[in-house]
């Protein structure tokens, strides 16, 4: 086992430099704490405070992702997620971050400086500089709709995209639909290519065509819906399916926008079912994950994780939640 006299011998410092670089202390440089740190973490170097019974600090690292409001889709996750920890008594700590910040701070040595016994992520894209460092972290980490192969210390929590795509196109089916769009989110994240490959599998299931033409990619917004939706129409589509609600919010609006009805000329879900789905006009229909359980479920793998038992891809069930916005194929 790594100790203080080791990293010191490293860096040629006292064993007592090593020890306030690792406790905070402000008497010594931030370079020089950061390295000492950086050093341990190289070394394999563990607090035995971590693992004490009177200091429990788990992290909710989270970007890109609104949670401040009851409205928001990051609020129920942390909630929950809080709910869970709270039981056993642990400190949750909840910091946003970001590209710059990860640069700056690389991902063990920040745990280790801080006590964190273990950390849920949210929101993280696959080109962050902390998803590489994850693939050797020490650290008990889950990450939401995100995944990292072959480190027994990272879990991944989501909900099946297989079985939400397959609900919500099972649906539109039953309503007559064949040609079928998908406004999907964001190139580069997992989610989104997890959600592409069950929109394709479940169209195929279905025995129904698609094309390039169907498909897009966005940023989730109100806004990118406008991008696309005269050309859905153009070509035929009578239903579009999009990788969350807030590109479903504007794709209502845009084809209402341009003269059309909802549902009656073109039908549209959503993905999440946030409160905001019951009061757009019409309300909409939405592919449910409960947000509480997926924030109590991050909990229950990490605290398995912090307890060495290694946990992979955990999934929990969807739900699809009907309302106005999707109905029969107009006759012609």
């Amino acid at each position: 086992m790594t100790t203080i006299k080791d990293i010191a011998d490293r860096l040629g410092v006292s064993s007592g430099t090593v020890s306030k670089g690792l406790n905070g202390a402000n008497d010594i440089s931030e370079a020089m704490r950061d390295k000492i740190l950086e050093t341990a973490v190289e070394m394999g170097y563990t607090k035995k405070s971590i693992h004490r019974q009177d200091i429990r600090k788990l992290c909710i690292f989270i970007e890109n992702i609104d949670y401040y409001l009851e409205d928001d889709f990051g609020y129920d996750i942390l909630l929950g997620f809080r709910q869970a920890a709270f039981k056993e008594n642990w400190d949750v700590e909840v910091i946003p971050v970001s590209h710059d910040f990860q640069l700056k701070r690389p991902y063990d040595p920040f745990m280790l400086g801080r006590n964190i016994s273990g950390a849920l992520l949210i929101g993280f894209e696959l080109n962050d500089p902390w998803m590489k460092e994850l693939e050797t972290t020490k650290v008990p980490t889950v990450l939401f709709d995100n995944y990292i192969k072959e480190n027994p210390m990272c879990g991944s929590v989501g909900s099946d995209s297989e079985e939400g795509m397959g609900l919500a196109i099972d649906h539109l089916v039953s309503l007559g639909h064949r040609k079928i769009a998908f406004l999907n989110g964001p190139m580069g994240s997992m989610i989104s290519e997890s959600r592409m490959n069950a929109y394709k599998h479940n169209m195929e299931k279905h025995d129904l065509a698609y094309s390039n033409r169907f498909i897009a990619y966005e940023p989730y917004s109100l806004e990118a819906a406008s991008r696309h939706v005269q050309k859905f129409i153009d070509i035929g589509v009578t239903a579009i399916l999009c990788g969350n609600d807030t590109l479903a919010f504007g794709a209502i609006r845009e084809v209402q926008r341009l003269g059309f009805s909802v549902p009656d000329d073109v039908s549209i879900i959503g993905y999440d079912d946030v409160p905001g789905c019951e009061k757009t006009t019409p309300a909409l229909t939405s592919v449910r994950q409960d947000r509480i359980q997926l924030g109590k479920c991050c909990y229950y793998v990490l605290y398995a994780l912090v307890n060495d038992v290694s946990l992979s891809r955990n999934l929990l069930r969807t739900s699809l939640t009907i309302r106005e916005s999707t109905g029969r194929v107009k006759k012609k």
